[in-house]
């Protein structure tokens, strides 16, 4: 099982955004980076909306980024698009046979495990902006022109 895509295809969107900014960012035109359908895409925005990330006005087509791409970083969106509720990025099985050692026991003794891990990841997310993405994706096309 793995994270939802809502949080790669949020970062798809900000990325595109900003680099984007003169054109119009409609989630039609996103849909079509993305490769996905415009429902979607109006679903994630409007998470991303929620968590002020980004700026759209009704009747008008396109969004911009509520705030510099240097000042969003990878653990907002993540948080946005509800990926996981806080400290359940792991779940651990309920309910385990307590007649067994490992049944009595697993629970204590993963969680802390898990429960460090998420921290981990937590801490990796929120030191990449989205800027930091974005110069990335600039460097790259460079590279494959």
């Amino acid at each position: 099982m793995s994270i939802s895509s809502r949080f790669t295809v949020g970062v798809h969107i900000l990325a595109l955004i900003e680099l984007n900014k003169d054109g119009i960012s409609s989630s039609e035109f996103l849909a079509g980076s993305v490769n996905t359908n415009p429902t979607l895409i109006r679903k994630i925005m409007g998470m991303l909306k929620k968590a002020k990330l980004i700026e759209v006005q009704p009747g008008i087509a396109g969004a911009k980024l509520a705030k510099a791409p240097s000042n969003i970083n990878l653990l907002d969106v993540y948080k946005a698009v509800d990926v996981v509720q806080d400290k359940e990025l792991f779940s651990v099985h309920e309910n385990p046979n307590s007649d067994c050692p490992v049944g009595r026991n697993i629970q204590d003794s993963i969680t802390p495990v898990l429960s460090a891990a998420q921290l981990a990841l937590e801490k990796v997310l929120g030191n990449v902006t989205i800027e930091d993405i974005i110069k990335d994706i600039t460097e790259k096309e460079k590279i494959n022109k």
